[in-house]
């Protein structure tokens, strides 16, 4: 089973507006939710979404690398990930100004399309209490959270999608995460193979 991946991006606003508990505040970087970091502690990540569309309850859940940039401010909540793995990378380890690679997934040619960063850590994905949700958890409880979610925004598009194929292929990259374990969703990237996947991007765009 794909990894899950996030929704509502599609949708008309009405329709956000009541999938959206009313109560939800804005997304704003500075809250006390937000741990600052300085640019030598800047952590690495991968997360994975899917470009092409998948209908889950009636709702088209696609959600491609351009459909963030396309949002207000290019800002967004990454909801939806039901897996304890990732969603603990996302509660615990992620901060706000960490980096992360944008993966194309469950399509024709997966593979990073871009950088985004983080600009809020982990707080409860209210997603998961709508019953009107595709990713609705029947056990999660707003007492006691059981899925969290990251605000993310765009910074950068690769000119061209780094296929994983072609990952594969670079022994600099044959311990990476994506690699090994390539099914999860949200993954940790050394500093090393993040610089070298920057670098191959450059080359590419070349």
């Amino acid at each position: 089973m794909p990894p899950l991946r996030r929704s509502l991006r599609l949708l008309s606003s009405e329709n956000k507006a009541s999938l959206k508990p009313p109560n939800t505040p804005p997304i704003k970087v500075e809250n006390k939710n937000v741990k600052h970091k300085t640019a030598e502690s800047t952590q690495y990540w991968l997360m994975k979404a899917e470009p092409d569309s998948r209908i889950v309850k009636g709702v088209d859940v696609k959600f491609s690398i351009d459909d963030l940039q396309a949002m207000k401010d290019s800002t967004s909540p990454w909801d939806g990930v039901r897996n304890y793995e990732a969603r603990n990378i996302m509660r615990d380890k992620m901060r706000a100004g960490d980096k992360a690679l944008f993966y194309h997934s469950n399509c024709k040619e997966p593979g990073i399309a871009g950088i985004i960063t983080i600009v809020r850590c982990g707080y409860p994905d209210y997603t998961a209490f709508d019953i009107n949700h595709p990713y609705y958890d029947p056990k999660s409880d707003k007492s006691s959270p059981k899925w969290y979610m990251v605000d993310v925004k765009f910074e950068r598009k690769f000119g061209k999608v780094l296929a994983l194929n072609d990952l594969k292929q670079h022994v600099q990259l044959e311990e990476m995460s994506l690699i090994k374990r390539g099914r999860l969703s949200v993954q940790p990237v050394r500093n090393s193979e993040y610089d070298y996947i920057v670098s191959l991007a450059s080359e590419s765009s070349q």
